[in-house]
């Protein structure tokens, strides 16, 4: 069965050669089922607007895994606790500082640290330079999360603007089954 991926762009969208677009193109040539939606207002977003427009994807799309970049992590960890899903992959790259001031995403603005993710799985991409939340920041919130993390070295806010045309870990990481569900499948 192929799993469904939904794919979630932060502040002003995730377009070409940004690495959630190929990391979108390489899903689909892997057989995968990818959502690869764009937010309303992107430039702009307001929370509700976004919450309501993710909550009918997710209706609608049913994925297994959703991969976050950016502001979309702090829609995930506002939208989550309204949510009846239990994801196999969720992985949260470069997410916003609490403490940061964003004007044109103010709404968003202190978010929760939820208590439940949603996912089975679940990974934090933080870089050591990242302008939007410092690694200290990051740690502690990997903390809170009590989830797995991987630093990335230099890597700016892991955008196209850094560098990051292609992030290859992040196919692989979606790609690698884990022993759960091999197992899952041989008792079948």
């Amino acid at each position: 069965m192929s799993k469904r991926v939904l794919i979630l762009h932060g502040l002003s969208g995730s377009d070409f050669p940004h690495w959630q677009s190929q990391l979108a193109m390489d899903l689909i040539k892997e057989n995968f089922i990818v959502s690869f939606p764009s937010f309303p207002n992107k430039n702009e977003p307001k929370l509700n607007e976004w919450k309501e427009f993710l909550k009918k994807e997710l209706e609608h799309f049913k994925p297994n895994i959703v991969v976050c970049h950016s502001l979309a992590n702090i829609l995930w960890f506002h939208t989550c606790d309204e949510l009846d899903i239990k994801l196999d992959k969720l992985m949260l790259v470069a997410p916003v500082s609490r403490n940061r001031d964003i004007p044109e995403a103010k709404t968003f603005f202190p978010y929760p640290i939820a208590k439940d993710l949603k996912a089975n799985e679940i990974i934090m991409a933080a870089s050591t330079n990242d302008p939007y939340m410092s690694i200290e920041e990051a740690i502690e919130l990997q903390s809170k999360l009590n989830i797995g993390m991987k630093i990335m070295e230099n890597a700016g806010h892991i955008n196209a603007a850094s560098g990051f045309g292609k992030l290859d870990c992040a196919l692989d990481w979606i790609k690698r089954v884990d022993e759960c569900q091999i197992n899952e499948e041989l008792e079948k």
